[in-house]
């Protein structure tokens, strides 16, 4: 693993993102692409759990706002579709392996191979140069990106997903496991965008609302050139301050762009938001980074 230095994380604290090439061998790389192949393969979901998956406000409030499939996938391993694969009685129109937007939030709990990764030694020790005393792992996924219909995540701040009092606690690692290029969907960011705060927030909505979650505040406009773009090779590392701005083109190009994502929380003087739509159970507690 390449080593951290105090100036790449200095950077990190001026930018808001840090990009850090192989961090990962291509091997470990390899060992998660195949245990997802395995993970679908082995995927059935019943019609009615067949959750697409969207970045766009008013989209998001009726798929997964309306679905407990969502709310309830903090401790669970659950499949989430791109738009449009699915006819209106739930059956495949493409390859399932092909149709699948992202898997979530619970891989780092309960698969073997993904639990491995997120707490691998030099992850630790990445947490550990990052000064967290108490982190804990909050969510993980792995995002497919498919080639031609991947969808734009539109730009955005982990933390109005994941909101904790104080700001600034949350952290995340995502982990390419191809290369991803300005043609397949890399991502881009605002540079010091982080300093700012959030002004929207996704919350749990109030019992017998139409939708499980409602969004409360707007979302700032962003210029297109405000933002630059991080191309990355298989293997490399981003780390993604919970309040910086980012955001990822769709996918045009004939390649996937396969991402194992996870956040992690400081625990340590923090409170995590009861509005979240995430929230630990007594099956799934956070559990700690360090082991």
């Amino acid at each position: 693993m390449a080593f951290v230095t105090q100036d790449q994380i200095q950077k990190f604290h001026e930018d808001g993102f840090l990009l850090l090439e192989h961090f990962f061998t291509a091997e470990e790389c390899e060992s998660m692409r195949r245990q997802m192949q395995h993970i679908v393969a082995g995927m059935e979901g019943p019609p009615h759990c067949r959750t697409e998956f969207s970045t766009r406000p008013e989209e998001q409030l009726q798929a997964q706002g309306s679905s407990d499939y969502f709310l309830t996938s903090g401790d669970k391993i659950r499949f989430f579709f791109e738009k449009g694969v699915l006819d209106e009685r739930g059956n495949f129109l493409i390859p399932k392996e092909k149709s699948l937007s992202k898997i979530g939030h619970a891989l780092h709990a309960y698969d073997p191979v993904f639990k491995q990764i997120t707490h691998s030694s030099k992850v630790q020790e990445l947490g550990r140069k990052l000064g967290l005393e108490k982190p804990v792992v909050v969510q993980s996924m792995y995002i497919f990106k498919q080639p031609r219909i991947g969808g734009e995540v539109t730009p955005h701040q982990d933390a109005t997903f994941l909101h904790t009092e104080p700001l600034g606690r949350i952290l995340g690692f995502w982990i390419a496991l191809e290369d991803a290029t300005l043609e397949n969907g890399c991502l881009w960011f605002i540079p010091g965008s982080h300093t700012s705060g959030i002004t929207r927030r996704m919350v749990r909505a109030a019992s017998g609302a139409s939708t499980c979650v409602e969004f409360v505040g707007s979302e700032r406009v962003y210029e297109d050139s405000q933002f630059i773009p991080l191309p990355i090779s298989k293997g490399g590392l981003i780390l993604i301050h919970g309040e910086v701005v980012h955001k990822s083109e769709q996918n045009c190009s004939e390649s996937s762009r396969h991402v194992f994502t996870f956040h992690v929380m400081e625990a340590k003087d923090t409170s995590w938001s009861k509005e979240n739509w995430l929230q630990p159970t007594p099956e799934l507690p956070f559990p700690s980074l360090y082991t």
